[in-house]
């Protein structure tokens, strides 16, 4: 029987914007070494296939008054790949899954330090490849503006080329070591890696060894045609926070045929979508805590977030007033006039409105174990997903309440396993 796959999203104080706020949240899981390693042995005692890093090599924003209000716009976290290492030595299955941008880095120190780190988990390490285009972060780097959307995404396709060229710069099994001998490494299983190409010249060969699984498992979330096309191109797990059904539906159903069209295994290419969850006994509770949590965002933020979603501002609109006009034009995605005629459509003002798609940019659930486990069932038999990226709303507590609530539910259904079958990131997922 086919069964899901199951992350969860690890970063920072969790997956909504006033989450840190609550009573029992751990306000520093972002860069607290206990607390995420905690959270990830939880996650490990469920069998969860992974965990998922988010990242963003800059704070997210310019409005410091929303800023010092925030927790999940990368204010105060630990750089993934150094807490991976760490984490690394305080579990032993979970998969771990680190961010990383193609767009401000060189191909081999990338290609070295997921090696590395694939090497040290032995062989529990993926690389979620994003291309950088927040306009606060060209200037951490010497550069006057953002690279252009194109050729951002020719240089990270040809960037994940290198990497991957890199890690099969060794054979498994060359690096022998015989001492009677006098071979440290085999040389007709090393090779040099010789590109030459519009962005890098990389010789080679990487100087780090293969891990117990090859290399790491790739990671993307493409939303545009390039960065569906990249997707479908390399990778492995594709990540996305699209929260209606058909359109999830009509996601997956393009991944897996861009991926066929490009000679690749639809079936090895894994659609996994974000969902947020708030699940208890009853539906009254879960709502209860759905709405606890909604009820603590700051107005400033609550605000600049919609602002967010809709791409535009919102001037001097009073929060208790109605959504205003705002102007449109060849840029502005459905996903913003389903926003402004739904708002218009119930009335709602822009307090009411931000409340409600606090959650909204991805997949939310609340409701008891049985409800909970109905709505993943539905999607994932329904080709509409391979898994979930759980995202809580905070830690501890919504995680425990995923791992105790509703993985004993899909466990009772046959959807989800029982115990590890495999050790290392790409055995979990089916993909070795």
């Amino acid at each position: 029987m086919r069964q899901m796959k199951l992350g969860y999203y690890a970063t920072s104080t969790g997956g909504h914007i006033a989450g840190w706020r609550h009573p029992d949240a751990y306000a520093d899981h972002g860069a607290n070494l206990s607390r995420v390693a905690e959270m990830a042995r939880l996650a490990e005692s469920a069998c969860l296939d992974f965990l998922f890093l988010a990242d963003s090599i800059t704070m997210r924003g310019r409005d410091w008054d929303v800023l010092a209000r925030s927790s999940n716009r990368y204010v105060a976290q630990f750089e993934p790949l150094t807490l991976l290492g760490a984490l690394a030595a305080s579990t032993s299955r979970i998969g771990m899954v680190a961010t990383a941008s193609t767009t401000y880095e060189e191909p081999y120190n990338l290609a070295r330090r997921f090696a590395s780190l694939d090497l040290l988990s032995d062989g529990r390490c993926g690389w979620n490849i994003v291309t950088s285009s927040n306009p606060n972060e060209p200037g951490n780097f010497s550069m006057d503006g953002l690279i252009p959307h194109a050729d951002r995404y020719r240089r990270a396709a040809e960037f994940v080329e290198v990497v991957k060229g890199l890690w099969n710069t060794w054979d498994a099994g060359a690096q022998i070591r015989d001492k009677e001998a006098g071979l440290f490494f085999d040389a007709a299983g090393m090779r040099l890696l010789n590109h030459v190409g519009e962005h890098f010249q990389v010789r080679g060969p990487l100087n780090v060894p293969r891990s117990p699984q090859g290399r790491p498992v790739l990671v993307q979330a493409g939303a545009s045609g390039p960065g569906r096309d990249l997707a479908a191109g390399v990778g492995e797990v594709i990540f996305s926070t699209i929260a209606d059904y058909e359109t999830a539906r009509d996601f997956y159903r393009d991944i897996k045929r861009r991926a066929a069209e490009k000679g690749r295994d639809p079936d090895r290419v894994l659609v996994m979508p974000a969902v947020n969850i708030y699940v208890a006994p009853t539906r009254e509770e879960a709502r209860a805590k759905y709405d606890e949590v909604r009820e603590l965002i700051e107005p400033v933020v609550g605000r600049a977030f919609l602002e967010m979603m809709l791409a535009t501002s919102l001037g001097n609109a009073p929060d208790d007033g109605p959504l205003p006009e705002l102007a449109t034009d060849n840029t502005t995605t459905s996903g913003v006039f389903k926003v402004q005629a739904e708002a218009r459509r119930e009335g709602l003002t822009i307090r009411e409105l931000y409340l409600r798609m606090a959650d909204k940019d991805s997949f939310s659930l609340f409701g008891t174990p049985a409800d909970i486990a109905d709505q993943l069932q539905h999607r994932f038999e329904g080709e509409a997903a391979d898994g979930y990226v759980f995202m809580p709303a905070f830690f501890p507590n919504c995680l425990t309440d995923f791992t105790t609530m509703v993985v004993p539910e899909l466990r009772r259904r046959g959807l989800f396993r029982d115990a590890y079958s495999a050790t290392t990131l790409r055995g979990h997922l089916g993909l070795d």
